[in-house]
């Protein structure tokens, strides 16, 4: 016998060195993860219904529109920027994005908070490690819990007999056993019939926080951990919110037993187990208990939620902008009126071509330049510039200086055939869009970028039409950045706008774009030319040249 126990002994004894090691050859390699993926963006799939799960819940009021968010491709640029390590930090990031706080007065705490968290790698790399606890897909409904009040799982009189429930059954097993009365038999039938239905009926409304609950139990872990390494500044409120949120560990570690059962139907020990939940409706105790005080102390798991969030979000600023060329933080203490940016560049464009300009809000900053000269791309890179600025507080340019902006764009227009719109139509309801949100008496002026106004229409009509909205938008002392082609805008809208030109050259090889904004009109007649090396009959050259230098020389380009 002796050996027998000897024996189990050493195998307790290997099962549990060898979890030990298990457990930090993983824990080794999620740290090598971690260190490899520092400073680069993360390639993996992501699930945006998901990651908008925080933003969706309590229906945010976005600061930009949906059409801005396609003309910015903004889930592209929210891939570039995510380095979180949770799933939380994941959607307080992507609502961040589209709800940024346009007072722009919390910068300075995320700054401090951002140095504080990165400044010893060690201790930072530990951190992403807890954080990364929450990197389960079911971690992104955690903000269900918090979101709405939870409706009780059962009616009232159900949830009495719920909770008395164990002591009758275990009354009448005693009571049978005792007696063996048919009764009892018959009592102890009807019990477990109820107690099945009630088990099975109620499945459906129990199993929607299988997701979310046991979750709960790790944002408790990850909490109690950052509080206890000071990882919060000024954690009183993340303390006590903690405090409170963690009288729900007992029936969220039973939770997670039951959870781990949950395997195949076949598994004799899942059928044991089920039968046993069914007898003593061990689930409906859980849950009904769970779920009021989920609700009790749904204020304080957002506290939770939003702190762990914050920590991961701080982290992931640094990293990208480790990653970048070179950045700046914005300067939004200048002048009110005053836009300026140095040495500009699109984080998302491969090798971009760095770009300088300045304006302010009473003219209209008109850019002009053939296609695929880079003027589409520079509008969207100052957009999208303003938007980081505004989010993470970092931008990709060595200067930035301007007022906290709304954002309203017009860059991607369709004709939409299901409402029997027409391109113009459609462009025409877009800058209208612009037009309501940034009249004059906005607190906050607008950053308008608008990509080939109104090229829908014919020509004479698209300039007076475009003439008169731009200037009504900079007498609301908006900031208006236009690609045009059309360079009568600028004699028509006199000293009211600054022409800024993206040039290309004609070699052996054909066109040369050099991607370099340039202030004043574009000079170069690369249009013709391109017709002339493509062997188009001379006579038609002739007259473009002669037509090219009479438009030229009347409007005085």
């Amino acid at each position: 016998m002796i050996y027998w126990l000897i024996a189990g002994l050493l195998i307790g004894l290997i099962v549990l060195v060898s979890g030990y090691f298990r457990s930090r050859s993983l824990t080794r390699k999620r740290l090598e993860n971690i260190r490899g993926r520092w400073a680069k963006p993360i390639e993996a799939y992501r699930n945006f219904k998901l990651i908008s799960g925080y933003l969706s819940a309590y229906d945010f009021e976005a600061n930009i529109s949906a059409d801005t968010a396609a003309d910015l491709d903004i889930d592209s640029v929210f891939s570039f920027i995510d380095r979180t390590n949770s799933r939380p930090g994941q959607q307080l990031l992507y609502k961040k994005l589209h709800c940024f706080d346009p007072a722009g007065d919390s910068f300075n705490k995320l700054e401090l908070q951002i140095e504080r968290l990165c400044k010893e790698q060690d201790r930072r790399e530990l951190i992403e490690l807890k954080l990364s606890e929450l990197n389960s897909v079911d971690a992104y409904h955690l903000p269900e819990l918090f979101s709405k009040e939870h409706k009780s799982l059962f009616n009232p009189l159900i949830e009495i007999y719920i909770k008395i429930s164990p002591i009758l059954v275990i009354t009448s097993i005693v009571a049978l056993s005792i007696t063996g009365s048919q009764v009892f038999f018959l009592w102890l039938l009807a019990l477990l019939l109820t107690n099945t239905a009630i088990h099975f009926l109620n499945k459906k409304n129990i199993l929607k926080y299988t997701h979310s609950l046991p979750q709960l139990l790790k944002l408790i872990s990850v909490s109690r951990w950052l509080v206890d390494k000071a990882v919060f500044d000024k954690n009183e409120a993340v303390k006590q919110s903690l405090g409170k949120v963690s009288k729900l560990k007992k029936s969220l570690v039973l939770i997670n037993v039951q959870n781990g059962l949950m395997n195949d139907p076949t598994d004799v020990t899942y059928i044991i187990n089920e039968w046993f939940k069914m007898l003593f409706l061990i689930e409906p105790i859980i849950f009904v208990s769970s779920i009021a005080k989920v609700n009790k102390y749904m204020g304080d798991i957002k506290i939770l939620y939003e702190a762990v969030a914050e920590v991961d979000i701080c982290i992931s600023i640094q990293s990208v902008r480790d990653g970048l060329p070179y950045y700046c933080k914005p300067d939004f203490n200048g002048a009110a009126s005053n836009f300026i940016i140095k040495d500009l560049y699109h984080p998302l464009i491969e090798n971009c071509v760095a770009n300088s300009i300045r304006s302010d809000n009473s003219k209209v900053v008109l850019i002009t330049g053939s296609n695929m000269s880079g003027k589409t791309t520079f509008i969207r890179a100052i957009a999208l510039n303003t938007l980081l600025a505004q989010t993470i507080h970092t931008c990709c340019a060595v200067t930035y200086q301007a007022p906290v902006l709304k954002i309203l764009t017009s860059i991607h227009m369709n004709d939409d055939l299901d409402a029997h719109k027409s391109y113009f139509q459609a462009e025409a309801l877009s800058v209208l869009n612009i037009i309501n949100n940034s009249s004059v008496n906005e607190s906050v002026k607008s950053l308008v970028i608008i990509d080939e106004i109104f090229r829908g229409t014919n020509t004479i009509e698209r300039i007076a039409a475009a003439m008169s909205v731009l200037t009504h938008l900079i007498e609301n002392e908006n900031f208006v950045f236009v690609s045009t082609h059309d360079l009568e805008l600028a004699e028509l809208l006199g000293n009211n706008n600054t022409v800024y030109s993206f040039e290309e050259l004609i070699n052996e090889v054909g066109l040369v774009f050099d991607y370099k904004i340039k202030e004043g009109v574009l000079k170069n007649k690369n249009g013709i030319n391109v017709l002339l090396r493509l062997g188009y009959p001379q006579t038609i050259i002739d007259a473009a040249f002669k037509a090219s230098k009479q438009l030229r020389d009347k409007y005085e380009l």
